[in-house]
């Protein structure tokens, strides 16, 4: 049926929906939002105005997700994302660990597809906010470009993840754009004029090797003086797409309004870039290459900050500041850039690191003023100087999975956002998410209704007691300050003995080092060192440290850099435990060390960060007494990585099928069983350009069966790859005995296992 206005003239057609929380924005933020609140029952609408998800991260823009893990360039260790970001990282790496961005626009469609209470509109944008009240928003207008359509949308709750905060702006939200003074939130890192206070928009393009020659013709508008690039001699044919993210422009635009100009300058830049790589007769290897792609749209990095019930600052993240109603954590460095970007004298950026990750509370993401929105992406609730760290992809999923579950509860409760923060319902929220998955600093899952806390028995046929990791690696010089970071439990610190050969008589400097703060990785309290007189030859040294610990926490084993020593490594991997190096990783400005201006309100450390497999060994190493770690109380203890201690059940170095075997006290009904796998939490899983050399984890438990009491199969599974497995079994088990038998993923890995949990 036609519709007309009241001048006469045909309308589009329009479609009425409702429904609990629409979430505007179909980035990773958004998307994790979404289906998060999906997954927990409430009915979700997810309005995306462009053609796929993903947001930067899609074919469209083609930058790679990264958060807190950094590249691995940082002292944070274990420390990539949990819940709904990590089971999509995790899926990607299997599926495409050569980090084809249109192959991950197919991972995020079909997890948004795959939820029964989620509907998705894709090229569809906002342009109207309908209010009930001035602190209520009621519903939302949009429109369809590819099918004419209108949608009215109207719910109980609004989550805007548009990056640019449009539902936010129209319904009055106080916002702020570009940066704050360093007076208002007492932040030293806060930018002058002259540095500028708005980061900018940046396109990618790749290129391609056709094996035959190409002529390049630039079109009119191309920048035709590379001169006007200061850095344009770090134009190579060896880096393109989102290794080029400093080709930025705009911070000195309205970075909302202005796109469009915005946009059409970087597609300048690009253009004559490409005209300077294969015209300036400076790069003859580009003869046989071509322009693969250039993107259509900019990535856009900052434009509107909204006020919520908190704003994060400088000194959040580098204190590490505890909330109580702390979500979800960051990572990244503050990272900042001037505002003239490629067109600037100065750095394309200027990151400084803290010593750990920090924690991100549930009050930045809901908006002062508005009663039924929250915030998610990097419209967060922060200062410019905060906005640094906080705006990346990975960290805007792990809030969004924040929002996606407090807006499920507030559904459930007939509350509003805001009345989550009693201290009650927050415990919950934060349960609620530790149950699926996410991490937030500190705190240890805790659930009355998971059986494993009825009176039972946990027993394991075995575990891991480490007295040694295996001597069967190669030699390899200490070319750098190197180190094994170990658990070691409160009390003295074992002897260590370690194998070597030097070249020439000379002396090992070992030191052995914790971090000041007991929960992070960065070595910055020495506990002791000493230096050891060796002769020409292999030889096995003997490490006493007169030094104790007061609690739970990982130590450094630092063998000083001198490269006529070589150190014996070995070719086992074992969950918790990874070999660290003081080396520099450029591309998040680790340099080895961090020294800033004291006046920037930064920490000078040094950086110590594993090296990619299959480089970066652990270290062989005998220990007296044994590192009594690993044992089976580790499944219930709330954590699922790594956190002071290993947390994980592992078995012994030896079994090939291990068995964990639950026996309760009386018959239990058991319907669902939820296990916690090793994908490797050190690991950034970076979703395009990069080439991963594994698809699946070397840690991670690919076959296992579960059996009841008279030793019957009732669930197995033969590919798993993926680090949380829910099942739901077809019939509930009424039983006194469960058990569990894993397969060893490989002979240099053992069986390990962070989490069980069993449910009615």
């Amino acid at each position: 049926m036609l519709r007309y206005s009241n001048n006469g003239a045909r309308t589009s057609k329009l479609e009425k929906l409702k429904t609990d929380l629409v979430v505007i924005g179909g980035g990773i933020a958004g998307v994790c939002c979404a289906i998060t609140a999906a997954r927990k029952g409430i009915k979700v609408v997810l309005v995306q105005d462009r053609p796929v998800l993903g947001g930067n991260a899609s074919s469209e823009v083609r930058l790679w997700i990264l958060g807190a893990t950094s590249h691995m360039g940082n002292n944070n260790r274990w420390a990539r994302e949990g819940g709904v970001i990590d089971e999509l990282l995790v899926e990607n790496m299997y599926r495409n660990p050569d980090g084809n961005t249109l192959i991950f626009d197919t991972i995020l469609l079909e997890k948004v597809w795959q939820e029964d209470n989620l509907t998705l509109l894709l090229n569809t944008a906002v342009y109207n906010t309908i209010k009930s009240e001035a602190n209520r928003i009621a519903g939302i207008n949009a429109f369809c470009s590819q099918n004419s359509m209108e949608y009215e949308i109207t719910a109980s709750l609004f989550c805007d993840a548009s990056g640019d905060g449009i539902v936010a702006f129209q319904s009055g939200a106080a916002f702020r754009m570009g940066a704050e003074s360093s007076d208002e939130f007492d932040e030293a890192f806060a930018p002058t004029k002259d540095y500028g206070e708005l980061l900018g928009h940046t396109m990618y393009f790749m290129t391609k090797d056709v094996g035959k020659p190409v002529a390049f013709t630039p079109p009119a508008y191309a920048l035709n003086d590379i001169t006007k690039i200061p850095r344009y001699k770090q134009f190579s044919t060896q880096e393109h797409g989102c290794q080029l993210w400093w080709i930025e422009y705009g911070g000195r635009l309205d970075t909302v309004h202005e796109t469009e100009t915005i946009k059409w300058e970087l597609w300048k830049v690009i253009y004559g870039v490409w005209d300077y790589i294969k015209n300036s007769g400076k790069f003859p290897e580009a003869n046989t290459m071509t322009l693969e792609w250039v993107g259509q749209i900019p990535g856009k990095r900052e434009s509107r900050r909204f006020e919520g019930h908190f704003t994060i600052t400088q000194a959040d993240i580098v204190e590490q500041r505890h909330f109580d109603d702390t979500v979800s954590f960051g990572g990244w460095a503050i990272d900042l850039h001037p505002a003239d970007g490629i067109f600037s004298e100065k750095p394309g950026c200027n990151q400084w690191h803290s010593k750990g990750i920090y924690e991100i509370p549930y009050r930045s993401m809901i908006v002062k003023g508005i009663d039924n929105l929250f915030l998610a992406g990097r419209i967060l609730s922060s200062s410019h100087v905060a906005f640094g760290s906080t705006r990346v992809m990975a960290t805007s999923g792990h809030n969004g999975q924040a929002v996606g579950m407090a807006a499920a509860l507030t559904i459930k409760n007939n509350c509003l956002p805001a009345d989550l923060l009693v201290p009650d319902r927050m415990k919950v929220l934060q349960q609620a998410l530790l149950k699926t998955g996410q991490y937030i600093p500190h705190l240890a899952y805790h659930d009355n209704e998971d059986l494993l806390n009825q009176h039972c028995t946990i027993l394991a046929k075995d575990h891991l007691v480490l007295s040694e990791i295996p001597f069967d690696g190669e030699l390899q010089p200490l070319e750098y300050n190197s180190a094994q970071l170990l658990p070691i439990s409160g009390g003295p610190v074992p002897t260590f003995e370690i194998a070597i050969n030097a070249l020439e008589d000379t002396e090992l400097v070992v030191s052995l080092r914790k971090s000041s703060k007991s929960f992070n990785y960065t070595p910055d309290v020495t506990l002791a060192s000493k230096t050891y007189a060796v002769k020409k030859g292999k030889q096995h040294l003997t490490l006493h440290f007169d030094a104790s610990l007061e609690t739970n926490c990982y130590v450094f084993l630092c063998f000083h850099q001198n490269q006529k020593i070589l150190i014996q490594t070995s070719q086992t991997r074992i969950s918790g435990i990874v070999s660290v190096f003081n080396k520099q990783n450029k591309a998040v400005s680790n340099f080895g060390r961090q020294d800033p201006d004291p006046a920037l309100g930064f920490e000078s450390f040094e950086f110590w960060i594993p090296v990619r497999r299959p480089q970066g060994p652990n270290f062989a190493i005998k220990i007296d007494p044994p590192l009594d770690c690993f044992g089976e109380s580790n499944l219930t203890n709330g954590f699922f990585r790594p956190y002071l201690k290993p947390n994980a059940w592992v078995a012994d170095l030896q079994s090939e099928t291990s068995e964990i075997i639950v026996k309760w006290h009386e018959v239990q009904q058991i319907r669902k069983i939820t296990l916690s796998f090793d994908t490797d939490w050190d690991h950034p899983m970076e979703s395009s350009l990069l080439t991963h050399e594994e698809h699946i984890m070397p840690f991670v438990i690919n076959n296992y069966e579960v059996l009841d009491k008279d030793d019957q199969v009732i669930h197995i599974r033969s590919d798993n790859y993926q680090t949380r497995n829910e099942i739901t079994l077809e019939n509930t088990i009424i039983s006194d005995t469960l058990k569990f038998r894993f397969q060893q993923p490989s002979k240099k890995v053992p069986i390990a296992l962070f989490g069980l949990n069993i449910y009615k």
